[in-house]
């Protein structure tokens, strides 16, 4: 009696699983391919998991094109630079069309350069080729309130970004040698990214933005047109006939809140050194 229960058991999932297999290829059959959807937002403080995502799909063979929508106006230049480099990678195996959503300056320009076509909207606001560093400087606070800050270093520049001082010129000539040189990288990779001569780069990289229309006259972007525009012509490049299945990884709202406006907040608001590929307007009043 056991036996037999055991074997109309075995039966059981035996027709489960070659249902499930028939299931898989006839979705596989009827899909016209897939395109995934990798979204950048807000401010780039680490990318880790943009990467760790672009690779997923750049090996996933069912993956006919990535579109990586970036709503970010950039942030610090080791993850940006991260970023650049995977899609570089990426765009040798399958289509990266960049759509851009509101703004898509500095560093959010930086990591679309290499993307095999960018897609902007007219009123997106892109460009901002620029490096800035924003060092909090606290000292006239603590001398209104009487609180003096002792420092031990071991060599002359090592307290250059403290916040309990104030520049010197001589420091000053220092940390500007050090933002020329991030600017000139990233001038470089738009250069390279773009297909732009680099004279021709040099003359918009003074931190200034564009509108997604300007930014198609001078060859930044390639096309102006919102995302179902971008899924169109990502569908195209990846050749896929028919209705592509689009395939959007999804992370819980707090994970996303912890890993990226919270700490960037954090490390605004507390005294942080940091170089930036980041567009922050001001409102003026």
């Amino acid at each position: 009696m056991k036996n037999k229960k055991l074997k109309i058991f075995l039966i059981i999932i035996g027709v489960i699983a070659l249902i499930s297999f028939f299931m898989t290829i006839m979705e596989s059959s009827m899909s016209a391919g897939k395109i995934a959807i990798v979204n950048v937002k807000g401010i780039i403080v680490d990318g880790t998991a943009i990467i760790d995502e672009m690779k997923q799909y750049r090996k996933d063979n069912a993956i006919k094109a990535i579109i990586l929508r970036v709503d970010s106006p950039g942030g610090a230049v080791v993850p940006s630079q991260e970023i650049y480099e995977e899609i570089k990678r990426a765009v040798k195996f399958k289509p990266v069309i960049v759509s851009m959503g509101s703004v898509a300056a500095s560093g959010g320009y930086y990591i679309s350069c290499p993307a095999t076509k960018i897609i902007a909207n007219p009123g997106t606001l892109t460009g901002s080729i620029g490096v800035i560093i924003e060092i909090p400087n606290v000292k006239g606070l603590l001398d209104k309130i009487g609180v003096k800050a002792e420092v031990i270093k071991s060599g002359k520049y090592k307290d250059i970004t403290s916040p309990f001082k104030s520049l010197q010129s001589e420091e000053k000539e220092i940390l500007q040698k050090l933002t020329n040189d991030v600017h000139d990288q990233f001038v470089k990779a738009v250069a390279e990214g773009r297909k732009i001569p680099l004279e021709n780069v040099k003359k918009i990289a003074d931190g200034r933005v564009f509108t997604g229309l300007k930014a198609k006259d001078l060859g930044l972007v390639d096309e102006v047109g919102d995302l179902d525009y971008a899924i169109k012509i990502a569908a195209q490049l990846g050749n896929i006939k028919g209705e592509p299945e689009i395939v959007i990884k999804k992370s819980p709202l707090l994970i996303n809140f912890l890993k990226g406006d919270a700490e960037s907040l954090l490390k605004k608001i507390l005294p942080y050194m940091q170089v930036y590929y980041l567009y922050l307007p001001t409102p003026q009043n």
